[in-house]
């Protein structure tokens, strides 16, 4: 088991984040074959343990590789829910990294965005009267996006990456990457074919949460 220690910068202070790789083990996948990597991460002793896993392939050293920061998604990424994307990005970023050789995709357990699984059925119900995504996660008092990104950008660190390709329509996850000294040197779009019951979901992500759409 490694345990280390990085320097995480996060809301103009830096903290120690010290991250843990628990076990490691060989992945085959309909996609191609990973290492399956389990992290936990603290930022003080007396804190509440992060877990993340991180699916890894290629030499990470050969080259700026592509990487996706992925938040779990139950409904989606399980269940095959249609009211989002995830799983749609999920399984075409396994597809993007397996197909270029080298890179990693975090998986880390922030469902929801960050307010947990109970509070997005809330939060469905919600937008089932009428409100957006936006809307229903700030009735039920959260942020519109609770996320945190400290993890991912702590087991990047870890597996000795400082310049990434990153996967990702949300440049908050750029801006966080970079905060914490991982330079994102290219962000690779990961679109997907909108279907009916997403359209007002991916329009909200635009329009009020600033997420990059080509259309």
């Amino acid at each position: 088991m490694d345990c280390g220690s990085v320097r995480i910068a996060s809301y103009n202070q830096t903290v120690s984040y010290t991250i843990r790789k628990v076990a490691e083990a060989e992945f085959p996948t309909r996609w191609g074959r990973f290492r399956l990597m389990g992290f936990e991460g603290q930022d003080s002793p007396d804190s509440q343990v992060e877990t993340a896993v991180a699916l890894v392939t290629g030499d990470l050293q050969s080259r700026p590789p592509l990487v996706r920061i992925h938040s779990q998604c139950l409904t989606g990424d399980v269940f095959g829910s249609l009211r989002c994307d995830c799983r749609q990005q999920l399984e075409m970023s396994l597809a993007l990294i397996a197909a270029e050789g080298v890179g990693v995709l975090v998986y880390e357990q922030q469902e929801g965005r960050g307010i947990g699984l109970m509070a997005k059925i809330q939060a469905y119900e919600l937008q089932d009267r009428g409100m957006d995504t936006v809307e229903a996660n700030e009735k039920l008092g959260f942020k519109a996006d609770q996320r945190e990104f400290a993890l991912p950008a702590g087991i990047l660190k870890e597996l000795g990456l400082r310049e990434v390709r990153l996967l990702s329509n949300n440049p908050d996850k750029v801006r966080a990457l970079e905060t914490a000294g991982v330079k994102v040197v290219e962000r690779v779009p990961c679109e997907v074919e909108p279907h009916s019951d997403s359209e007002a979901y991916l329009k909200t992500k635009k329009e009020k949460m600033g997420h990059l759409f080509s259309r």
